[in-house]
């Protein structure tokens, strides 16, 4: 970009030029009506010969920002971007300064530039123009404009052109900007728009019925992770922005609707990295009558059919590492994976002994009132995680990490839980319900004495929810995916802030 002194002398020169055209009557005109897109005159006339489109004289109406602009005496060439693409316009002296009718602007103080006014505009500015679609001789899809509008004056310059904008700190700051330099970007989010709308269409397919819940909750809950705090004046109560919306889908559940979704925001108040941004996009749901292993099954689905629904077949590449969705995901048990990974015996991974000395070994904190369960999670999460490269489901949790989820039949140890891994980040979280109300009060219990105890993270005793609970709700089957990490699986994002239209920053 152009240092600070340079901008703001441009900046000045742009301001001058605006309080002209305000100065004439024609500032910021909303009357001028495009009739095509750059991507779709590209699809239907990008084939034609220069012949056929001379023959067939198809006038246009364009508009889009000024991106690059070629003054040739008194010929000159101009590329405009609209939403779906850029377009060449090709502008002539004479054709601009004849006088021609166009009724759009009839009423307005001022008609169509002059050649000589166009070459004051600047890059940046958005340009309305109307003319006859033709080949130049490089073959280039171009029109031959006949009337030319500036219809918003751009006071700031645009980086420079060669370079692009490639700083990330304003790329994330400046998302607007981001935008129009960087055509790159753009797709990331229109994926972004195909993938939610893949996982919308894929859930009412199945009969499930989306639903909307509190953002502000009295009592955060569903999830371990420290809330947001926000005060309602009125009420004269706190409230806490949620951490995630289960206990209302699950209450919906227990009235009656035996399949319900939600794709909406989370919010919790953690640090920010390349995976974590305090705000963020879930989908969540719940089946009735459902298991975990149910769930995996829809989840694999769901993965495989959006992956080929993206054009990817079914070989996703991340960060330069190719990810098989062909084959049926790999089923590993927690236990199991940790043993493998850290060549331990399995048959002492739940002596408390046994796992400190390794957490030890492995420099891992230990707190005093951390079970075995909690340590094997310690473990799992630094030393097998980032192993998880191709599509794998971890199964059968330990209780201690897992206080809504079903017990394991014959191992009250564990719980019928999932993770979903994909390029060694967890995509979804996914468990057999636990509809239990007694065992959920206790668990409830246990986590208010981990918060007295300084867990910032360990979830608050509910009591309408298991009052919900008691009143009965089916066997169910519920799950979390990150739409965040889904869509940097998808377009091969580095970081969630590139995914993320406005990422929280630190103030400039």
């Amino acid at each position: 970009m152009v240092d600070n002194q340079d901008d703001n002398s441009l900046i000045r020169e742009r301001r001058a030029k605006l309080a002209k055209l305000r100065a004439d009557g024609h500032a910021f005109p909303n009357d001028f009506r495009r009739d095509a897109l750059a991507e779709e005159l590209h699809a239907v006339y990008g084939k034609h010969s220069p012949e056929a489109l001379e023959k067939e004289q198809v006038r246009v109406k364009v508009a889009g920002r000024m991106m690059a602009k070629r003054v040739m005496g008194k010929a000159s060439f101009v590329h405009i971007q609209d939403s779906t693409g850029r377009l060449q316009l090709f502008l002539q002296e004479d054709a601009l300064d004849r006088p021609i009718f166009m009724p759009a602007i009839k009423n307005t103080r001022k008609g169509p530039a002059t050649y000589g006014e166009f070459k004051t505009f600047d890059i940046g500015d958005i340009l309305g123009a109307e003319g006859v679609l033709f080949k130049t001789k490089t073959g280039e899809l171009s029109v031959r404009v006949q009337q030319l509008r500036l219809l918003t004056k751009s006071l700031r310059p645009l980086p420079e052109k060669f370079h692009g904008l490639a700083d990330t700190e304003i790329r994330y700051r400046q998302r607007y900007l981001d935008l129009v330099m960087n055509p790159d970007s753009t797709r990331v989010f229109q994926t972004r728009t195909r993938i939610v709308q893949h996982l919308r269409d894929f859930m009412n397919t199945l009969g499930f019925v989306e639903v909307e819940t509190p953002m502000m909750q009295p009592i955060p809950g569903g999830a371990t992770a420290r809330p947001f705090m926000t005060h309602h004046n009125a009420l004269d109560m706190d409230l806490y922005l949620r951490i995630a919306p289960e206990l209302y889908l699950k209450r919906l559940v227990v009235g009656g609707l035996e399949r319900v979704y939600e794709i909406n925001r989370n919010f919790r108040n953690e640090g920010v990295s390349t995976r974590h941004n305090p705000e963020f996009t879930m989908l969540e749901f719940y089946q009735a009558y459902a298991t975990y292993s149910d769930l995996m099954d829809l989840t694999e689905n769901l993965m495989r059919s959006l992956a080929q629904t993206l054009g990817h077949g079914t070989q996703v590449t991340y960060q330069g590492e190719a990810h098989d969705f062909g084959p049926a995901f790999r089923r590993l048990p927690l236990e199991q994976a940790i043993a493998e990974a850290n060549h331990l015996e399995r048959t002492r991974l739940r002596e408390l002994s046994y796992l400190r000395g390794v957490c030890e070994k492995l420099k891992l904190p230990v707190k005093p009132g951390d079970g075995a369960g909690k340590l094997q999670f310690e473990i799992f999460e630094n030393t097998v995680e980032p192993r998880l490269k191709q599509p794998t489901f971890i199964i059968d949790y330990p209780l201690e990490v897992s206080p809504l989820s079903r017990r394991k039949d014959g191992d009250p140890f564990l719980v019928d839980r999932f993770e979903f891994y994909v390029g060694g980040r967890e995509i979804a979280n996914g468990f057999s319900e636990l509809n239990d109300p007694e065992d959920q009060a206790e668990r409830f219990r246990q986590q208010a004495g981990r918060k007295a105890a300084g867990d910032e993270e360990a979830m608050y005793y509910d009591a309408d929810y298991v009052r919900a609970l008691e009143y009965g709700m089916p066997p169910t089957a519920g799950e979390g995916i990150g739409i965040d990490r889904l869509v940097m699986l998808f377009t091969d994002a580095a970081s969630i802030r590139d995914v993320i239209l406005f990422p929280l920053m630190r103030p400039e």
